[in-house]
């Protein structure tokens, strides 16, 4: 099936930075393709954009009765295409459904594009998503680094291949249209009308605002997102010219370059406790940096963090806390 030319120019140009192996004839991009309207949208652009070097997986999470049918539904279309495809079917555990079924799916997902030889895997994340994102974060009192929301350039969790994001700037809409044009159903996942989700209550509250600007409120975030990058830059030279990692403990110079904001000095820190094998998240750091900045000692997460006055300097200093003795 032939799509409009100025549709395949327009998007082999937004996966023009992304993909750096666009106009080499031998390198191979992997699709994720559920079925749903936006990622069958990104299966016939990618295919129309990149004829014999695009390959499709649907991952079945085994959650709904309909999986393996909607699954087999987009196989048979990828063969109407020519395009490879595989199902793979993933386990999820209990929990927080949402986030290990996205842990399992990008795990198998990443695995299949691995065995396959691809160069990179491609998402249909659009413009709706993004700004659903943007504004339930926002709702959740996020900072600068959930507000970036979702980046169209990244790398698959837990690995080094590049994940893309071809479409933020493309509307739910349109990319339903070009599904339609090509005369195929996209599959209804029914959590997508169910307001137990933040998301979908978020989503149907937007579609009644026809006020809000989409491209807008995408641009805020993609400019958060450099904004993350740059602050992300700033740490590690923060990192590299104010820290001194020691066997014992770890000092960090905080006052020494001047430029040890909230968001920098918390940066650090939570590299630092990376340093010891701990974890905690920015607004644990946040805190920390208010209390070091008042003189006060913590402990956090098995790490004690205090201040040293030495040589003129005043330091912060962390080490492993020391057990207590018991009995």
């Amino acid at each position: 099936m032939q799509l409009p030319q100025g549709l395949v120019d327009r998007f082999r140009a937004d996966l023009e930075p992304l993909w750096p192996f666009l106009d080499q004839p031998e390198s191979r991009l992997g699709l994720a393709v559920s079925g749903g309207g936006d990622s069958l949208a990104l299966l016939l652009l990618a295919h129309a954009a990149l004829p014999d070097r695009v390959e499709a997986a649907t991952v079945d999470h085994r959650l709904r009765p309909e999986s393996a049918a909607e699954a087999e539904h987009v196989a048979a279309l990828c063969r109407e295409l020519g395009v490879p495809h595989r199902i793979i079917p993933v386990s999820v555990e209990g929990g927080n459904l949402q986030d290990r079924a996205r842990a399992a799916r990008y795990a198998a997902l990443g695995e299949w594009c691995e065995e396959r030889g691809l160069d990179g895997l491609a998402t249909a994340h659009q413009m709706d998503d993004q700004v659903e994102t943007f504004i339930m974060r926002a709702n959740r009192g996020s900072g600068v680094f959930g507000l970036s929301s979702i980046r169209a350039l990244g790398t698959v969790p837990g690995m080094p291949l590049r994940l893309i994001r071809p479409l933020p700037g493309w509307r739910r809409k349109e990319l339903r249209d070009i599904v339609e044009a090509a005369g195929w159903n996209a599959v209804d996942d029914p959590s997508n009308e169910n307001e137990a989700f933040d998301r979908i209550r978020i989503r149907k509250a937007l579609s009644e605002a026809d006020w809000i600007d989409f491209e807008g409120v995408a641009k805020s975030a993609r400019l958060l997102g450099e904004a993350e990058d740059t602050i992300d830059w700033m740490v590690g030279r923060e990192y590299s010219e104010c820290v001194d990692a020691g066997a014992e403990e770890t000092v960090y110079r905080a006052l020494r370059s001047g430029i040890g904001g909230t968001l920098v000095a918390g940066g650090v820190i939570r590299s630092i406790f990376r340093g010891f094998g701990a974890h905690i998240d920015m607004a644990a750091a946040a805190k920390l940096v208010e209390a070091l900045r008042a003189g006060r000692k913590s402990n956090v997460a098995g790490i004690e963090a205090f201040v040293r006055d030495q040589d003129g300097e005043r330091l912060w200093v962390f080490r492993r806390e020391v057990p207590r003795r018991t009995g």
